[in-house]
C-alpha cells in the first residue's frame, strides 16, 4: 500500500511538472521578462515601495531599516518651524507587489509641555497623506523603470 501511494504521488508530480514546463514554452522561445515587474527585486519586499518610502522620509533620522522584513523606523524628528512638536514614523511594506494594501504607515506624535514630551494624537489625514505620497512615488519609480527599458 505504501509503495503504491508513493508511486501515485511521484507519477502525479511528474505529470504536473511536465504540464508546467510545456505551458511555459511557446514554440521553443524563452519567455520575455518584464524588468520593471513588481516582483523583480533583490530584497524581500517591493523595491519600488521600499525606495519610495526611503525617499519620502529621507529628512528624518533612521533608527532601523530591514529590507528583507520591509520595516523602516525613524527616530524622533523635530520640525524646525514647530520646535514644540516631534514625530516618529514606522513604515511597513507587507508584500512584493506594488499595491496600496502592501503599505502600512504608523506615526507617533509628542508635544513639549513645560519641558516634558507628552503623547499627542496624530491626525488620520497625516498618516493617509504620507501613504499617498509613498504610493505615488513608487508608481513614478515603476513608470520610470519601464520607460528606460
Amino acid at each position: 500500500m505504501n509503495r503504491l501511494l508513493r508511486t501515485a504521488i511521484l507519477g502525479s508530480l511528474a505529470v504536473s511538472a511536465a504540464a508546467g514546463l510545456s505551458a511555459c514554452s511557446k514554440g521553443g522561445e524563452r519567455p520575455k521578462a518584464d524588468l520593471a515587474a513588481s516582483k523583480v527585486t533583490t530584497i524581500g519586499v517591493n523595491a519600488y515601495l521600499w525606495r519610495a518610502a526611503l525617499d519620502t522620509i529621507s529628512f528624518m533620522p533612521l533608527v532601523q531599516t530591514d529590507s528583507n522584513g520591509g520595516v523602516i523606523v525613524t527616530d524622533w524628528y523635530v520640525n524646525p518651524n514647530i520646535p514644540t512638536e516631534r514625530m516618529k514614523v514606522t513604515i511597513t511594506i507587507l508584500d512584493q507587489d506594488l499595491r496600496a494594501d502592501a503599505l502600512r504607515v504608523a506615526a507617533l506624535r509628542e508635544v513639549n509641555r513645560g519641558g516634558q514630551w507628552v503623547a499627542s494624537p496624530v491626525e488620520a489625514a497625516t498618516v493617509q497623506k504620507l501613504e499617498d505620497i509613498i504610493l505615488t512615488r513608487a508608481r513614478d519609480l515603476r513608470r520610470a523603470a519601464i520607460a528606460t527599458d
